[in-house]
């Protein structure tokens, strides 16, 4: 299985970049869908086959409380002082967990990184 990526609107373009220039297969919602809900942006996630790249925490909400069906969700949350390293640290992620990131809920942070699996 080959992963594949959804940029949702409020992930940084920079991470979205950094993961094609490597090969992967990342769309971006805001070239295909501008302005989707989350809750659509979860299913078309879903029906490609992509996990979803974000910093908007309310999809922790969305499958946590509400759980919705997801593929997989990678939750960026950098400071403005560490946006330097936030596409580093996310395919330093992808290269070292690859395949275990499907079905999980990840929070990345500087320095950090938390792999729970989705209910």
């Amino acid at each position: 299985m080959t992963i594949r990526f959804l940029a949702d609107e409020s992930c940084d373009f920079a991470v979205a970049r950094a993961l094609r220039r490597v090969g992967f297969d990342v769309l971006c919602i805001s070239e295909s869908s501008p302005r989707a809900e989350d809750s659509k942006v979860i299913r078309i996630a879903l029906h490609e086959g992509r996990i979803v790249l974000t910093e908007d925490k309310d999809f922790g909400r969305l499958v946590y409380s509400y759980g919705q069906e997801t593929l997989g969700v990678i939750f960026l949350r950098f400071p403005t002082v560490a946006r330097k390293q936030i596409s580093r640290d996310v395919l330093s992620l992808v290269k070292q967990q690859g395949e275990k990131l499907v079905g999980s809920f990840v929070t990345v942070q500087p320095g950090r990184i938390r792999i729970s699996h989705a209910p």
